[in-house]
């Protein structure tokens, strides 16, 4: 079973390189961000896919997020629901077979850094719920935030910059120390070069000099059964990469 995330920057740009991709990978579960357009914006082509139940939350031009079922792995509709905190067009979740998928997408703090930190600490909130009720859970999504200078390009470590301020990186650990694991970290401890969004100009993706902000975050029964955590760096032109972890079933 693959469990993917991709920040499209724009599905209406990235409409077919999305269907293209859909097809030759097949995830099971399909969160996407910063889809940048509302229901009635989206193509009649994403919005009908025979093999996956779809389903597309944006306001327009700006945020918004998408959670993919695939019927494989859930013959009947899925609920999709938002937590308390949603804003924005920014979360959704779905409840599957005993684990609850979520896709987020991170306020970049740049207008708002405040509004940043809330939602952050809201996930924290969120995650220290579905621990106390012995739930199981996997966040996928832009968390706009690179946990350590690892994350990090040398020829971009700023630490005054947004994303890599010592407060945020301090609230995403405290997320994790709550109870789900980083499972592309977890998997390659370290590789240095591990990035999933690069900045659009100077050939940065070409030469991999990026920041790593996109995130499988999972329970740990969940991330125990997870073999594989990949970047498709080839694919799209939106400036993230789809990410894809592997679970053994």
């Amino acid at each position: 079973m693959k469990i993917a995330t991709w920040n499209v920057n724009g599905i209406r740009a990235r409409e077919a390189q999305f269907h293209a991709w859909l097809q030759a990978d097949a995830p099971e579960v399909v969160c996407l961000q910063e889809i940048k357009a509302g229901p009635h914006q989206i193509p009649p082509m994403l919005c009908e896919m025979q093999d996956y139940w779809c389903y597309w939350h944006g306001a327009g031009g700006y945020s918004g997020v998408g959670l993919h079922i695939s019927k494989r792995i859930s013959p009947e509709p899925p609920s999709f629901v938002h937590p308390t905190f949603h804003q924005e067009t920014r979360i959704v979740e779905a409840k599957i077979a005993g684990t609850t998928y979520v896709s987020v997408y991170v306020p970049n703090g740049g207008k708002d850094f405040d509004a940043k930190m809330r939602f952050l600490g809201s996930i924290l909130d969120y995650v220290r719920q579905k621990q106390e009720r012995g739930e199981q859970i996997v966040i996928c999504g832009d968390v706009n935030v690179a946990l350590t200078d690892q994350d990090v390009h040398p020829k971009e470590r700023k630490p005054r910059a947004i994303g890599q301020r010592p407060d945020e990186r301090e609230l995403l650990q405290k997320i994790l120390d709550a109870g789900v694991v980083d499972v592309q970290r977890a998997l390659h401890p370290n590789d240095d070069q591990l990035f999933t969004w690069w900045p659009p100009w100077r050939n940065m993706r070409q030469r991999n000099i990026g920041w790593r902000l996109d995130y499988v975050l999972a329970s740990k029964p969940v991330a125990d059964r997870i073999s594989e955590c990949v970047v498709l760096r080839d694919i799209g032109t939106s400036d993230h990469a789809p990410v894809v972890a592997t679970v053994r079933t």
